[in-house]
């Protein structure tokens, strides 16, 4: 019998599944494709937030001029942004992680008994562990949550290639430009889009058409026809396609079950931040608290399997971190119900928030009073149009912000 079973070979369940072997737990992985498969997205991060954790190394690009388009303004935002070197740190991991015993194919069932978890695969292979935790994404077959209404999904369609000219000025990162004059009438009322951009050097650039968040989700394919106008209006020609990226993921995914006795991480247990869609970050901030807490639940002693997932969900989502994912979940629900023009004066007035405000409030690393206090800040400096809308959303959304101020 190993300690832990994590299913999913994302950069969730190799980063947990190192960080566990490490801890001295005996650890099986599971996931439909090798681990040392390239992972296929761009994963993009504040280079403090990386350089905090001790990874500044694991960076392939960082940009100084970093800014953000809205309202016709170009806001810089005094902030180093970077680009994961994805295929660096995965590598870093599994070399780490040798003592990782990981195994192609597809989890289907998992039994939890009194003293050991059974997880049976499609090829009818069983391990008999003493806790499952599922990286396989928000899609996860296994973690279980509340009836919910239709998600509200994050997508985008973007291409690493080279242009007929620079589609953004050189060693620059634009984080949204809202720009939407590439648009026709018509198509500037359905829910706006905005540029995401990097320059990759040597004249590579990475540009991505992106939606916030929606129900239903924007069309891939109107993202790809977005862009490819975007770029039109500007006169640049796509000279060279190096590589696709499509994304798709909610935004307001639920969170689990917090009694279940099978233990989510990544996209299977909420993480992706509700208002933003990032997750990278969280990922390496809470996975080794995590890790710790399951080492620390199993132990010399036999735990049972239910007593040690729910030892790592309270380490996973303690009471104040839940206060704030309902927080979160009140400023996204705004944040769609917004005309275009509202989301313009709401970005406007976010990003001339002190840097340590919108940057804490994007990394989720503001504490809740200081949340709090960073949104009240919002509400006095945005305009008339961007209050209202606020608070209107008190009387539609007002049991996210119960859930955030009472205990």
């Amino acid at each position: 019998m190993v300690d832990v079973v994590v299913i999913g070979a994302g950069p969730a369940g190799v980063f947990l599944a190192t960080e566990l072997a490490e801890r001295g737990l005996t650890v099986v992985g599971v996931s439909l494709q090798p681990p040392a498969i390239a992972w296929p997205n761009t994963y993009g991060i504040w280079v403090d937030e990386l350089s905090d954790l001790g990874l500044g190394e694991f960076l392939s690009h960082s940009w100084q001029d970093c800014v953000v388009r809205v309202s016709g303004k170009t806001l810089p935002l005094q902030r180093h942004y970077g680009r994961i070197d994805r295929r660096r740190i995965q590598a870093h991991w599994l070399d780490r992680s040798r003592q990782v015993r990981w195994q192609q194919g597809e989890v289907s069932r998992v039994q939890v008994g009194s003293d050991c978890t059974e997880v049976t695969t499609t090829d009818g292979e069983v391990i008999l562990a003493r806790l499952v935790v599922d990286a396989s994404g928000y899609q996860s077959k296994l973690v279980q949550r509340s009836p919910h209404a239709p998600l509200a999904f994050q997508a985008a369609y973007g291409i690493t290639g080279r242009f007929s000219r620079p589609p953004i000025a050189p060693q620059q990162m634009v984080l949204m430009d809202y720009g939407d004059d590439h648009l026709s009438p018509a198509d500037r009322q359905h829910p706006p889009t905005f540029l995401y951009a990097m320059d990759l050097g040597d004249g590579v650039y990475f540009v991505e058409e992106t939606s916030l968040a929606y129900s239903p989700a924007v069309p891939i394919a109107t993202l790809e026809q977005r862009l490819y106008q975007r770029l039109q209006q500007q006169g640049i020609e796509v000279k060279e396609i190096h590589h696709v990226e499509r994304c798709l993921f909610p935004m307001n995914l639920p969170l689990p079950d917090l009694s279940q006795p099978v233990v989510g991480f990544g996209g299977a247990a909420s993480m992706v931040h509700p208002a933003s869609g990032y997750m990278f970050g969280s990922v390496l901030r809470r996975g080794p608290d995590l890790a710790t807490a399951i080492a620390a639940s199993l132990g010399p002693s036999h735990t049972p399997p239910r007593q040690a997932a729910a030892a790592a969900w309270q380490a996973l989502w303690p009471e104040a971190r839940r206060r704030k994912y309902y927080l979160y979940r009140f400023g996204l629900e705004n944040l769609m119900a917004f005309s275009p023009l509202q989301l313009n004066h709401f970005f406007e007035a976010f990003f001339k928030l002190e840097t340590k405000a919108w940057s804490g409030f994007l990394s989720d690393s503001l504490t809740l009073p200081d949340l709090v206090r960073a949104m009240v800040d919002l509400f006095g400096q945005a305009p008339n149009d961007v209050r209202w809308g606020l608070l209107r959303s008190v009387t539609s959304h007002g049991h996210l912000l119960r859930q955030t101020l009472v205990r």
